[in-house]
């Protein structure tokens, strides 16, 4: 394993720092959050023209500048020390794989080339705060965990025989779905074949279809907008060739180790900027006298911190050269930009439990991933889950007792 980054990866993050720098600031950051679109759209073209960012683990045949998603998790940690308010997430780090993993040649060909341009942003809807666990973050991706199981809720799909041949027709609503009011492409589980024989698929929506209607909703996190889908006998189409659930299920796991490792290291880079905004207050601000990071309880409280963030980085670069860690990456980075950001409003003092302050917005960040990916103990739980961990003892005797005969004085004992 080489730690060291390449030429080209320091260009990319000085780059894209620089561009930040200029345009995402804390007051453009909530300007561009309250857009009826929830980002900066000349700002978000800039970055896909400048970077090619919403391509960067794309295929080249498709448009994308062909990196690994250990680019795209590097990208990440910019744009988290940013809040970067934009469709990155939902559509580079959730759509694109899956549209890679499971679509036909004719449905990359047709859809990646306009995501990885920036042309066109994506989502994914999965029915309820089911997120996590349809990613296999918190619990196995079972479908009769999160979608709907064909009971009632969740999203049903029906074969469309009055249509296009291998049309499809969708009804239900999804909530709290990332830029799902604004994607111009929709990618929706669904459960399909009634509740004996139910399995769940992925669709592929419109932003025009007839039938769909979408609505924002009001988060705790304005940079990380949420939308409200309501599909009335929508017209889909199947994304891949219906082999089965199987395939799907294995994808959205795929696609959750990688989410996990891009999101850990976006936290990182909110975290360790929380941290530095947070140094240069204690700095400058004055208490009895002399500056408040001076004293040494302060001292103590920010070392602690950097330590944390510190080993969250060290986490989230191991998982983005081994994604297999990235659960638990992401669980130690949520918590160190939790914990953060609340020392930070802390150690702000009266001004920092303003809520209109800026140091409130990385504590709403921390707080909305948690409630989307987490919580920190239920990632851990599944990871050593998965890993056996816990599994159960193995209670063989080491050294079996062999049953032998009763000789006849024993007998006669008896």
């Amino acid at each position: 394993m080489d730690a060291a980054f390449t030429a080209e990866q320091d260009e990319m993050r000085r780059t894209l720092r620089e561009i930040l720098g200029k345009r995402c600031g804390p007051d453009e950051v909530k300007a561009a959050a309250r857009t009826a679109a929830g980002h900066d759209r000349e700002l978000w073209q800039q970055l896909a023209r400048q970077l090619g960012l919403p391509g960067i683990a794309v295929a080249e045949e498709y448009g994308g500048v062909g990196c690994t998603p250990a680019d795209l998790a590097l990208a990440c940690e910019e744009t988290g020390r940013a809040l970067l308010p934009s469709p990155l997430l939902a559509t580079a780090v959730l759509a694109a794989p899956l549209l890679t993993a499971l679509g036909t040649a004719a449905q990359r060909s047709a859809l990646l080339p306009a995501l990885a341009s920036g042309e066109l942003s994506a989502a994914l809807a999965v029915p309820g705060p089911a997120l996590a666990t349809a990613l296999a973050l918190t619990g196995d991706n079972a479908p009769g965990e999160w979608a709907g199981g064909g009971r009632a809720g969740g999203v049903q799909a029906r074969a469309d025989t009055a249509g296009a041949p291998g049309g499809w027709r969708l009804y239900g609503e999804v909530a709290q779905v990332l830029d799902g009011h604004s994607a111009g492409l929709l990618l929706v589980a669904a459960h399909t074949g009634g509740f004996a024989r139910g399995r769940t698929l992925l669709f592929l929506v419109r932003e025009d279809a007839p039938g769909l209607v979408r609505s924002r909703q009001t988060t705790l996190d304005e940079t990380r907008p949420q939308g409200r889908i309501q599909l009335r006998d929508v017209p889909a189409e199947l994304l891949g060739d219906a082999d089965g659930e199987g395939g799907v299920l294995s994808a959205l796991a795929a696609t959750g180790r990688t989410a996990a490792t891009v999101l850990a290291a976006e936290a990182v880079g909110a975290a360790d900027r929380a941290l530095a905004r947070t140094v240069d207050y204690v700095r400058r601000r004055e208490q009895f006298g002399r500056a408040v990071g001076s004293f040494q309880a302060v001292k103590h409280r920010l070392a602690d911190l950097y330590v944390r963030v510190q080993a969250a980085r060290s986490a989230a670069y191991y998982a983005a050269w081994d994604p297999e860690q990235g659960p638990l990456a992401l669980a130690q980075a949520l918590e160190a930009l939790r914990v953060t950001a609340g020392e930070g409003i802390q150690l702000h003092g009266g001004i920092g439990f303003t809520w209109e302050h800026d140091a409130h917005l990385y504590f709403k960040r921390a707080a909305a991933d948690e409630l989307l990916f987490g919580p920190v103990h239920r990632l851990r739980a599944h990871a050593a889950h998965t890993s056996g961990l816990f599994a159960p003892p193995d209670r063989t005797p080491t050294h079996p007792i062999t049953p032998t005969t009763p000789t006849e004085p024993e007998k006669a004992a008896v």
